[in-house]
Order: C-alpha cells, then structure tokens, then sequence
C-alpha cells in the first residue's frame, strides 16, 4: 500500500516536472510578446507626425503665400501625403529597410526589394521594441511624407501641379528613400557612425538643399524680381501652422526612439526647449535690428529650433538644447534676412534658409552636444566631451547628403522639365495658382 501511494506519488511529481519542461520550452520558442506601451506610443506618434503635413504644413505655408495661391499649397500638401504613401508602400519602404542586399556593396546604397507591397509582414510580424512592424511603416511613412512637402516652400507660387506631382513622385523615390537608407536602413552612412536620431540628415538637410535647387532653377517670381515684398496673406493661418508643427514634432522626435521610455521622455524635453529658445532668439533679433518683434518673425523661429533639434533630441541634454536652438535661430535668421536678399535668389517660404540651414547646423552640432549622459556609458559622445571624430562624421555624411542631394534634383528638375513643365506661364502666375491649376478659390470676392 505504501508502495502503491510513493509509485504515485512520483509519477505525479515526475508529471508535473514535464509538463514545466514543455511549458518552459514552449516559452523559449514562443514568439516575443507585443508591448503594448511602446505601440500605443507609437501609433500616437504616427499620428502626430502626419499632423505635421496635413494641416500644419498647409496652414503655415498657406498663410505665408497670398490668398490667390492658399489653395495651391494646401492641395499640394494634401496629394503628396496620398501619393507618397503609395509609394512608401509600394516600393519605398523595401528600398529604405528592406535586407534583399544585406552584406553587399549595393546593400550600403540600397535595401533591397524584398518588403515590396509589404511582403512577408503580418500583423504578427515584430519591428524593434516589440512594435508591429505593420505600426514601424506607418511611422516611417509620415517622415517620407513631410520630406517632399517641405520643398513646397522653395517654389511656391509658380509650379505647374502637374509637374510639381512627377517631381515630388520621383524625388521621394530616388533621393528620400536612398538617403534615408544610408542613415537609417543600414546604409554607409550608418556603418560610419552618423548620428541622425530623427531626421535632420535625412529629412531636412536633404529637402532643403533640394528646395534651393528648385528655388533658382525655377527662377523667382515675377513680383520678387521686381524688388516687391510678398506679403503673407493670412498670419493668423501661420500661427496654427506653427503651433501644430510644434505639437507634432513631439511625435517626430520622441518617437523615433521606438519605444515609451526614458529616450522618449528626453527627446520630448529637448524638442521644446530648442523650439522655445530659438522662438525666444529670432524674436529678439527681430527686436533688436527693427524695432518691432514680428508674429511672423516667432513663428519662422520656433520652427528652426525644431529643426535644429531633430539630428540631436536622442542624444543631447538640455544645456545641448539650449545652444543648439540659440545658434540654429542666428544662423537661420542670417540666412533669410540677409544672404537670400543678397544672392536674390527666390525660395518663397525659406525652405532652404530653415531647413536646410538649420537641419545642417544641428546635425553638425550633435557631434559637438551629444553626450554619453544620455546615449549610455557605451553610446556615441561629441566633441565637446573629447570625442572630435564625431563631428568629423557629422560634418563628411551631411556635406555627402548635400550634394547627392542637390545632382539628383538637378537630374530630375531637368527631366521633369523637358517632359510635363514645372513653370506656370506669365497669365497663370498672375492669375493665381489656384484659379489656373485648380479651378477654385478659396475666399468669395465680398470678403
């Protein structure tokens, strides 16, 4: 009997042994679970990120062209938002993330075309931080959609739509999804060790050089080559604009860390504090030289420190912050009201001058403020903290940027040109996009 009750005993004990060993087994084997926290966030992020082009974008470059154009720009933000996520989808996303060249020469240039259409991503299938992968393109893709849009500041008021739309088609393809690959997808500029955290290479370096290409082969309009000031149409259209960039940036920048974590929460801190202190300078400068701060003028600033401190949110800490929207919103503010006066080139809503100025300067500042306070006892540190090397890199990778850049819209320009247009003709442009290409207008002739 008690033989019996020990035998059972045993195999009970025995029993329950195996089934921890499957249950631990099957645990090993198990597909990591989704953190619900970081694709909560991230979703939130992706949303605040397209918020940044429709209707931010819109409303700020709407408001700084005259009434007879608002339209323009606004449809132009719209369609790129539509047709480039297209594109991200079809083929974008592969190119910039994909691992079809992974370990070969091509692979430092190009991702390859193994995600094409998505294939092979499920609902299922995990991105880094335990993210649907599905979410991660998502995010991406508003960052592939602004790009583009942000070049709509350099030409504003003079482009046929539809040699404006092949263009930004192209553009995206051939110059946004290869830089970003460089830096982002694994690319050279990656293995070299750039620090772009949330896009001042990729996003505002490389539009803003192409918006100054634009800018003076599209030649100034009319009213600019006769010494005539553009007047913005609606300031109050600028203020929303500026306030829903500067909300959506948070989405820009903190979410570019992929997860709900302490890097989030400095990338939050960092962000606000360049875009106040840049607002602060440029309102200052203004202050001072003209006696009178302008809304325009505070608005043009705020949205340089953001950009200024998009390479640098993951990296830098507040005293960072700081000098970075301090410096970034006197050279802007040189830029666009001294050197494009000077060189009397037309880029009608400085998109070179802010963006492509201060996502240059920022860039190259991180390899000054980047510190290991924040990146972690084994992350990238700059030249402030004795790591010279850094801004060395920043300073090769960003010029590189630059001039890969500026050849491939010269290339497509010349293209785009020969075979849809990209100038409006004398009637249209005093007409106004919106009549011409549009057929529309957006306020009724008793107001």
């Amino acid at each position: 009997m008690i033989h019996t009750v020990k035998t059972k005993i045993m195999k009970s004990v025995m029993t329950a042994l195996g089934l921890m060993s499957v249950t631990a087994l099957s645990a090993e084997n198990a597909s990591p679970a989704y953190d619900s926290g970081n694709t909560a966030w991230i979703i939130v992020a992706s949303i605040l990120v397209m918020m940044m082009t429709i209707p931010g974008l819109a409303f700020f470059y709407g408001g700084l062209v005259r009434r007879k154009n608002v339209l323009s720009i606004m449809m132009q933000c719209i369609i790129i938002t539509a047709v480039i996520s297209l594109e991200w989808i079809v083929i974008g996303y592969s190119w910039v993330f994909g691992k079809g060249f992974s370990g070969d020469f091509i692979g430092s240039i190009i991702g390859g075309f193994d995600k094409i259409f998505l294939h092979g991503i499920s609902p299922d299938t995990l991105y880094d931080k335990n993210i649907p992968e599905m979410v991660f393109v998502m995010f991406q893709c508003m960052f592939a959609v602004i790009t583009p849009a942000l070049i709509i500041g350099a030409f504003a008021e003079r482009i046929k739509f539809s040699g404006f739309l092949l263009f930004s088609i192209l553009w995206a393809t051939l110059v946004y999804n290869i830089t970003a690959h460089w830096v982002w997808g694994g690319g050279w500029m990656a293995e070299y060790g750039a620090i772009d955290f949330a896009g001042g290479t990729v996003v505002h370096v490389n539009a803003g050089i192409s918006a100054l290409v634009m800018a003076i082969m599209l030649r100034r309009r009319r009213d600019y080559a006769n010494g005539n000031p553009i007047i913005p149409h609606s300031i109050p259209f600028v203020v929303i604009g500026t306030a829903l960039l500067w909300l959506g940036w948070f989405g820009f920048n903190a979410g570019s860390g992929l997860a709900a974590d302490g890097l989030a929460a400095n990338a939050f801190l960092v962000t606000h504090l360049a875009t106040a202190t840049a607002a602060l300078t440029w309102m200052a400068l203004e202050w001072f030289i003209y006696k009178k701060p302008t809304v325009v003028g505070i608005c043009t600033g705020a949205v340089a420190g953001l950009v200024a401190i998009t390479p640098a949110a993951g990296s830098v800490d507040a005293q960072g912050a700081l000098f970075i929207g301090l410096i970034a919103a006197c050279v802007c503010y040189v830029f666009v009201a001294y050197i494009k006066p000077k060189f009397r080139y037309d880029d009608s809503l400085d998109a070179f001058g802010v963006h492509g100025i201060g996502g240059f300067i920022g860039a190259v500042l991180t390899g000054v403020f980047a510190t290991q306070f924040i990146t972690g006892t084994d992350g990238a540190y700059g030249a402030l903290y004795g790591n010279w090397h850094q801004l060395w890199v920043q300073l090769v990778t960003n010029l590189a940027a630059a001039v890969f850049s500026a050849v491939m819209t010269y290339l497509l320009f010349k293209f785009v040109d020969k075979t849809v247009g990209l100038r409006v003709n004398k009637n249209e442009e005093d007409t106004g996009l919106d009549i011409s290409q549009h057929g529309e207008f957006a306020y009724s002739d008793s107001e």
